[in-house]
């Protein structure tokens, strides 16, 4: 028997999000600076197997006039963690392999999820966190921070009211030179590892998930299937560079490119086409209507700015304020406590996390194959039609 869909999936409020944190790295470390300014929160507990890693997020909460947190540093420490009565959410940043195990065993034990991207590596696994959180009923949110764009927010609204038309072709990407980076800092070690015995698209959700949420992916179309290319050196070498295409049931067509070894400007594209307009934010940005010559700069501005949701604008504004380093993670988070602590359905839900995750393991297959079309799992089992 089918086990209920977690579809806008909502809980009763949490007055207090209760968090415990597994991941101290540089990205977990630069989270918690950032929930030490969001409202509503307690960060009950830390887990990492780095002591210099717990030690100075330790310090760095009571510092902040907090009391001490627990703290866990063995190897099964963040079992320990997810097991604790006393925990709403258990926020995972570590490294791209155990993202799923420890959102199932979180899940499994009670608690909602928030877990680095990509969610899954594998489709085993998008299947895996799917059926979990559909057993639980409880949240499993993909930290996709590009869909907190102050551009791409504007698109959605756009998009909404009709100014693009029919949308026919989307393009996303991560195109990133990170050469340097290898070399000296900690995406030396298992990110650098992963991306280099990759033969797709090992990082697809950045170019992927503010295109889906325009297409309304599993809430009126979905993913039906896709081809992919990973091109080879002269010496025969594959190298971290990677183009996919994916066509929706109902006949739209995405381009997701996927680059961070050649020498060319950052891009996640977020190029959108439609029947009665066209936008892009990279290499330039650009917005055209019915037909129209492109406009300028600063008619670009003013049209972002009226169609940023005031609720949005409002959570930039204040992230502004505190002097975040990066709004789209501090709007990403604010969001997601915010409808835990209004009993509301997150922003991006399991099928989400499943639907562009899933992409890293086929992408692969597509391109040993020669580029042979392979099919996108329906993660909704046809619920998407219902939406």
């Amino acid at each position: 028997m089918t086990q209920p869909h977690v579809l806008q999936l909502a809980h009763a409020p949490l007055p207090t999000v209760r968090i415990g944190f597994i991941g101290l790295g540089n990205r977990g470390m630069a989270t918690l600076h950032r929930y030490l300014v969001i409202e509503g929160i307690d960060i009950v507990a830390l887990c990492d197997i780095n002591p210099q890693h717990l030690s100075a997020a330790r310090e760095l909460i009571e510092r902040d006039g907090r009391y001490h947190p627990h703290t866990y540093d063995t190897p099964d420490g963040w079992q320990s963690l997810c097991e604790r009565p006393d925990l709403d959410l258990v926020y995972v940043c570590t490294d791209w392999l155990t993202h799923t195990p420890m959102a199932c065993y979180a899940m499994e034990h009670g608690k909602h999820v928030a877990i680095e991207v990509p969610a899954a590596t594998t489709t085993s696994e998008c299947w895996q966190l799917v059926d979990t959180a559909e057993k639980t009923r409880r949240h499993c949110f993909m930290l996709e921070n590009c869909c907190y764009d102050t551009f791409h927010q504007a698109m959605i609204t756009m998009e909404r009211e009709g100014l693009f038309g029919t949308l026919t072709h989307l393009e996303g990407a991560y195109i990133h030179d990170l050469r340097d980076k290898y070399d000296d800092d900690a995406l030396k070690g298992w990110m650098t590892r992963l991306c280099g015995q990759h033969r797709g698209n090992p990082y697809p959700t950045h170019g992927l998930g503010p295109v889906c949420q325009l297409l309304h992916i599993h809430r009126g179309d979905r993913l039906d299937y896709l081809v992919s290319l990973t091109p080879s050196t002269d010496a025969g070498q594959d190298v971290c560079v990677n183009n996919t295409l994916i066509r929706t049931v109902k006949g739209r067509s995405i381009l997701l490119q996927y680059d961070v070894t050649t020498p060319r400007p950052y891009s996640r594209m977020q190029t959108i086409c439609g029947t009665r307009g066209f936008a892009q934010k990279y290499p330039t940005r650009c917005i055209m209507l019915d037909g129209g010559d492109p406009l300028t700069d600063d008619a670009t501005d003013a049209l972002v700015t009226r169609y940023t949701q005031p609720e949005i604008a409002a959570i930039q504004q204040r992230g502004y304020a505190l002097g975040v380093p990066n709004i789209m993670n501090y709007t990403m988070d604010y969001r997601l406590i915010h409808c835990l602590r209004h009993g509301l359905p997150l922003d991006m839900d399991v099928y989400d996390a499943a639907e562009w995750s899933c992409i890293a393991e086929l992408s692969e297959q597509s391109a040993q194959g020669g580029g042979i079309p392979i099919k996108i799992p329906d993660f909704t089992r046809g619920r998407w039609k219902e939406s």
